[in-house]
């Protein structure tokens, strides 16, 4: 059978084609009567208004475009609930695609979701300044997320990656855990800067006589592993260990547990995010707490002021807060510390 068009309800109804758009876009010009008998009429035939010519009419898709360097994992998979729970109370649609850490993939995903969303959120270590005019139309609303940009286009949302790091290693340190060792994130990526960062302030203010610490990682469960066995392998073993992530802490427990050692009582151990699963694992561990589905129900209720409500937003920079969680993974007793 063919689909019903707009043509046939608009002939089932008695009505012109201009009156059934106009009933079914919300638009004036037709009495809350005869809406109302055309959209009964749209619904006993089963119309469903052709999307793409909905959008000619009102100039909007309902849908917004979600740019992320990956979708694997607790975090991405956290981030886009959020997203997702905030877009559907707007009435809108999320598209979501991935730049697997590539320019070509981050210009190639934006420049394909151009003409179908109503705006952006961009989170990606490939987005500068350059970038965004290069592949992103100055008609198309974008809100940034983790990105060390500052512009005066378009509005950022970042967390306290320095502030939060800070904290935990402090915290680490004032619970007698005098050489603490830290496994980064991949180089390049914001976050892990900035967490990195947040590591070397607090041994250089409150361990000043200890070196920094630092193995490489790239956020990965396997990166974890591989660094926990590197330091063990060490002639000095350190007293405990912050990762720039919960999944690399989750590896880095495990490398531990595979030589024999116990978390805290051997060697203690902290994330960063607060991944769901961080509760969950033995010993719970303890981190910073990110609420990364926060992160996103902000992203997306910035973004939808941007197209809502353009002529009141004003393009603008915010840091998130975030808070250590203390859980039995670093050895001590206590259940929540503050990170200022």
């Amino acid at each position: 059978m063919a689909a019903t068009t707009i043509k046939d309800v608009a002939r089932e109804a008695g009505v012109s084609v201009a009156s059934v758009s106009r009933a079914l876009n919300g638009g004036s010009g037709v009495t809350a009567e005869t809406g109302q008998h055309i959209r009964e009429v749209a619904s006993r035939l089963r119309y469903v208004p052709h999307a793409a010519a909905r959008t000619l009419i009102t100039r909007r898709t309902h849908t917004i475009g979600a740019l992320l360097p990956d979708l694997y994992g607790e975090f991405f998979s956290e981030l886009i609930r959020g997203i997702d729970l905030a877009a559907r109370a707007r009435g809108l649609h999320l598209l979501v695609s991935s730049s697997h850490e590539g320019a070509d993939d981050a210009a190639a995903a934006l420049r394909a979701m151009q003409g179908r969303v109503d705006g952006m959120l961009i989170l990606s270590t490939q987005v500068d300044a350059a970038f965004l005019r290069a592949n992103l139309s100055a008609s198309v609303p974008a809100v940034l997320l983790n990105s060390a940009v500052k512009s005066k286009t378009y509005p950022v949302l970042n967390i306290d990656n320095h502030g939060g790091a800070y904290a935990m290693v402090r915290h680490l340190l004032g619970s007698g855990h005098t050489r603490v060792a830290h496994i980064a994130g991949p180089v390049g990526n914001f976050d892990a800067q900035q967490r990195d960062e947040g590591y070397r302030a607090a041994m250089a203010e409150h361990a000043p006589a200890m070196p920094p610490h630092v193995v490489a990682g790239d956020f990965t469960e396997e990166s974890g592993y591989r660094a926990g066995q590197l330091l063990l392998a060490q002639k000095t073993r350190p007293h405990a260990v912050f990762a720039a992530n919960d999944m690399m802490a989750v590896g880095c427990l495990y490398a531990f547990r595979d030589a024999g050692l116990k978390v805290p009582q051997d060697i203690a151990l902290a994330g960063f995010d607060d991944i769901p699963i961080a509760r969950y694992i033995t010993p719970a561990l303890s981190t910073v707490r990110v609420r990364i589905a926060d992160l996103g129900r902000s992203a997306l209720d910035h973004l939808a002021e941007l197209f809502e409500a353009p002529e009141q937003s004003i393009p603008s920079a915010q840091t998130l807060g975030c808070e250590i969680v203390i859980r039995e993974s670093c050895g001590a007793n206590l259940t929540r510390a503050p990170s200022t």
